[in-house]
């Protein structure tokens, strides 16, 4: 065979979520449809105890299936690009990938083409972090994105005038595409690390934190030593909406006020002010 295929059928809002666990397995092509996806491997064999796992860690959020087939060699950015379409936040930004072609401009444009990172726009916590940076004012402010995936929202706080930007994640294949998607969008004044929160040295004006409730949970203490002591926003999704009391009450304990909450699809995006 030339390649092993894995068909996953789920609910397509979690796409995201499982692309990133099962690349961990060594897939690293991905085929995105209305019922799931399509992820392969060019050798070697899956392994199914970790396979099991992944669905039994899930199986309290959502139902998933998946079948193994040996499969011929694809076109596999022909199979991508004809599953990727762009993502629209009102009249104001898209997120696309450098192939598509615009009928017209947006003030923020943002070109991503995500290989295995998270953060393309499509899943819903992305789409309302983004949503929530046009509201929130990065002009000359500092802006430390934690789990940085894509690089979207780093990217983002460029377009939206932030003076310095720190992007991080611990894993290098979203090091990686951070990287190139900063170059695509030639915003080459963003810092990259690889690392996660307790990593990052300085204080910061703007955290987005787009990752999920347990990390955050982890991590809320130290957002809050990174953050400037007065008017310092703090932006979280990654959870979903019955996670909300817990983090609210915990940042409240750190001295953030809540300031905006949303929900799309059962995920949910907080924004605090310290």
């Amino acid at each position: 065979m030339d390649f092993l295929e894995i068909k996953i059928n789920c609910p397509a809002e979690f796409n995201d979520i499982l692309i990133a666990e099962i690349s961990t397995l060594g897939f690293d092509s991905f085929v995105e449809n209305e019922n799931g996806f399509y992820a392969y491997l060019e050798a070697g064999e899956a392994d199914q105890d970790l396979l099991n796992a992944i669905r039994e860690k899930y199986l309290p959020v959502f139902s998933f299936s998946y079948e193994l087939n040996a499969v011929e060699k694809k076109n596999w950015n022909q199979q991508w690009e004809s599953n990727y379409e762009p993502i629209f936040i009102g009249d104001e930004c898209v997120v696309r990938a450098s192939f598509h072609q615009l009928e017209k401009s947006y003030p923020y444009e943002i070109v991503i083409n995500p290989k295995m990172s998270f953060g393309t726009g499509h899943h819903e916590t992305t789409y309302q972090m983004l949503k929530n940076q046009l509201v929130i004012d990065h002009q000359n402010k500092s802006v430390l994105d934690v789990g940085c995936g894509t690089g979207v929202l780093a990217i983002m706080a460029k377009l939206r005038g932030a003076r310095l930007i720190t992007a991080c994640d611990i894993d290098e294949w979203s090091i990686e595409n951070c990287l190139e998607n900063i170059e695509l969008n030639q915003c080459g004044q963003i810092r990259v690390q690889k690392g996660d929160v307790t990593t990052v040295s300085g204080k910061y004006d703007i955290i987005v934190a787009n990752i999920n409730r347990n990390v955050l949970i982890h991590d809320l203490p130290h957002y809050a030593k990174k953050i400037e002591s007065s008017g310092g926003k703090l932006l979280l999704s990654g959870f979903y909406r019955h996670d909300e009391d817990m983090l609210i009450r915990l940042a409240t304990g750190l001295g953030f006020t809540l300031s905006v909450t949303s929900c799309k699809n059962d995920w949910s995006c907080l924004l605090f002010e310290k």
